[in-house]
C-alpha cells in the first residue's frame, strides 16, 4: 500500500492535474463577471440517499487553490446521506469556488457512488469473517480516491498498484511455464530483492489448488471463477495454511453464499465499476 508520503504526493498530482485539465489558461467565465476579490460562501447540497464519501477531498481541492478558504464540514465520509442534507459550507474569493466547483462534484459524486455500492456488499457479508476488496479495475489517474471510497464505504483495499505486491495471475502463470516455476521464480525475486513482500497466486481449479499447496512459498491463494460447491472444498483443502480469496462471478446475489464457504476475502471490481454516481450540487449562498 502507499505510505502517507507517497498518499501526499498522488493526491496534489492528482488535483493539480485535474485543476489544469478544467481551468486550463483561465477560468474566462469567471474571470468576465466576478471581481477578482469578491469573497463568498457555498454549500454542498445532497440530492440522493447513499454514504457520503469525498469531504476530505473537497477540502483538499478549495485549498490547494486557495489555502485560506475556510471549510465547515456539517457531514463526515461514512456518514449516512439523505436527499436534502448539507455536506459542507465553504467561504473564500467567489472565483476559487466557481474555478473548483465541478471538480469537487465529480470527486464527491463518484466517490459517494463507490461508498454506496461497497456498503451495500458489505451488508451482505456481516456475519461472516470474509472481506470484501477492491481491485485495479479503476478509472486511470482517479484511483487513489475510488479505492478511499472503497474504504469509506466498509471495503478494503487490495495491492494499489502493479509495485506493491506480487499477484500471479492466468497469464503470468501460461507465460512462465506453469504454476510451480512461476511461484518459484516469484520467490526467488522476493528474496532476492523485496525481502517480505507477499505473493498471490490465481488458481483455476481445484487440481491448480492442490499443486500450490504442494509448491508452497505463497501468502494468499486466489479461487478464480469457482463455482460455490468447488470453493467450500478448496478452502477445505487449504486448511488455514494461507489466505484465500474468491474472486469472478461474484455479485450481490451470490457473494453470502461464497461467503459462507469461509473464504478470507471476495475480491470485486463491481464495487468500483459499476458504481453510479450520487446526485450533488454546490449553491452559491447569497445574503
Amino acid at each position: 500500500m502507499l505510505s502517507n508520503e507517497k498518499r501526499e504526493e498522488y493526491y496534489n498530482h492528482l488535483i493539480a492535474n485535474a485543476l489544469r485539465e478544467d481551468i486550463g489558461s483561465g477560468d474566462v467565465s469567471s474571470l468576465s463577471s466576478i471581481d477578482e476579490n469578491a469573497t463568498g460562501r457555498a454549500l454542498l447540497k445532497i440530492k440522493a440517499d447513499g454514504k457520503l464519501a469525498g469531504m476530505d477531498t473537497a477540502e483538499r481541492i478549495f485549498r490547494f487553490m486557495e489555502p485560506e478558504a475556510v471549510f465547515i464540514r456539517r457531514m463526515n465520509d461514512g456518514d449516512i446521506m439523505r436527499n436534502g442534507d448539507v455536506a459542507f459550507e465553504v467561504t473564500g474569493t467567489v472565483r476559487t469556488i466557481l474555478s473548483c466547483e465541478r471538480l469537487v462534484l465529480n470527486c464527491m459524486q463518484r466517490m459517494s457512488g463507490i461508498a454506496t455500492l461497497t456498503a451495500s456488499y458489505v451488508e451482505k457479508l456481516k456475519g461472516f469473517p470474509t472481506r470484501l476488496l477492491d481491485t485495479r479495475k479503476t478509472t486511470p489517474n482517479f484511483r487513489l480516491l475510488e479505492k478511499e471510497a472503497v474504504r469509506i464505504g466498509g471495503g478494503y483495499n487490495h495491492r494499489f498498484g502493479l509495485f506493491d505486491m506480487i499477484m500471479l495471475k492466468d497469464n503470468h502463470i501460461d507465460y512462465c511455464g506453469g504454476l510451480e516455476k512461476a511461484i518459484l521464480k516469484a520467490h526467488d525475486y522476493v528474496m532476492r530483492f523485496h525481502p517480505g513482500m507477499e505473493i498471490e497466486v490465481e488458481t483455476r481449479s481445484l487440481s491448480d489448488v492442490e499443486e500450490v499447496l504442494k509448491v508452497g512459498k505463497v501468502n494468499r491463494i486466489m479461487f478464480d471463477n469457482f463455482s460455490v460447491q468447488d470453493m467450500k472444498k478448496a478452502v477445505e483443502m487449504v486448511r488455514g495454511r494461507f489466505e484465500t480469496e474468491a474472486s469472478g462471478g461474484i455479485h450481490l446475489g451470490n457473494i453470502t453464499e461464497y461467503a459462507s464457504t469461509g473464504v478470507d476475502f471476495i475480491s470485486s471490481g463491481a464495487i468500483i465499476h459499476q458504481a453510479v454516481s450520487v446526485d450533488l450540487s454546490l449553491k452559491a449562498i447569497i445574503s
